[in-house]
């Protein structure tokens, strides 16, 4: 029922506004098809498979009229002899003073590569972890991009090198921070490809009680979608995604948002984490649900989600 009132307020606000723009199915699972294809074979951070996830996403963004922040869309780092690159978009505040304030989106579009063979295939498609993530934060660009509707501008971040340890998000992290941006909230997006226990909220945060933030989404949307994780401190998931180096670096609401849950998907990891595994009805509906809260975190009068005195 709470699932269900997510996506109903959604689509009142859709019939309500100036122009109707819905992510649908066929798109999502069209663009996670790609990037969870064999043809990128992993998406290795420094292979051929993850140059051709970043030139799909690049594209995307071109397409979608969704900018590059920096000269490129691309933001290179090195790792010893490897070179990496976050894939950055860039949609600018419709407000004169709350476009000065940075919002960021972001998730790994990196994987595993090829690793011990089970039944004869080597390749972690990576579906799940972190494709499905990806996806949503493209469609949210293509949103935004076709409606215009942020105050604060916006960046939809994909990270490389994410399972090599952070090491994308903590360069692009550092390079923000001294290029002195006002970040007001950062969300990564982990792992959204299949459902949570029909009796669990439809997707939790880590570092819950680090601040407000899964309050004032909820209340952006209009019913509780984003909940606690009682396991997520013994994981310790907060300082294990993307969404740790921005708390680092500007000591701000950063947060990762995730329907997996260790209990509803067994092939982490696995070259088993393919696209047939992923409900695209619960994708959608996820991204569809998160765009009222995304909307009232871009557009709220002042900086309403704060952190919590630990």
């Amino acid at each position: 029922m709470m699932r269900l009132l997510g996506f109903l307020v959604f689509t009142t606000l859709l019939a309500c506004g100036s122009k109707k723009v819905v992510v649908v199915k066929e798109n999502v699972k069209a663009n996670l098809e790609y990037l969870a294809s064999d043809a990128l074979e992993g998406r290795n951070t420094g292979t051929k498979g993850i140059e051709k996830a970043a030139v799909f996403i690049e594209n995307y963004f071109k397409k979608n009229k969704v900018e590059p922040y920096f000269e490129t869309y691309r933001d290179t780092f090195n790792i010893e002899d490897i070179i990496g690159y976050n894939v950055v978009g860039y949609i600018e505040g419709n407000d004169a003073q709350l476009k000065n304030e940075f919002v960021i989106l972001g998730a790994h579009y990196d994987h595993i590569g090829t690793i011990k063979a089970v039944n004869g295939d080597s390749i972690a498609n990576g579906a799940n972890d972190d494709a499905s993530g990806t996806v949503a934060v493209m469609e949210w660009a293509n949103y935004f991009a076709k409606t215009k509707s942020n105050k604060r501008s916006m960046l939809f971040t994909l990270y490389s090198a994410e399972e090599m340890g952070l090491k994308g998000s903590e360069h692009l992290a550092k390079r923000l921070k001294e290029k002195g941006i006002d970040l007001y909230t950062m969300i990564n997006f982990e792992m959204i490809g299949v459902p949570r226990a029909k009796n669990e909220i439809m997707a939790y945060m880590s570092g819950y009680e680090k601040s407000n933030m899964a309050k004032k989404l909820n209340s952006y949307i209009g019913s509780e979608n984003i909940g606690f994780f009682p396991k997520a401190k013994s994981f310790n998931l907060f300082m294990r995604s993307d969404n740790y180096p921005f708390y680092n670096e500007f000591k701000v609401p950063a947060h990762a948002i995730s329907t997996f849950d260790f209990t509803n998907f067994e092939y982490y990891h696995h070259v088993d984490d393919e696209v047939d595994k992923m409900d695209f009805n619960h994708m959608t509906q996820f991204i569809n649900t998160m765009i009222p809260a995304i909307e009232g975190m871009v557009n709220s009068a002042s900086k309403e989600i704060k952190m919590n005195n630990e």
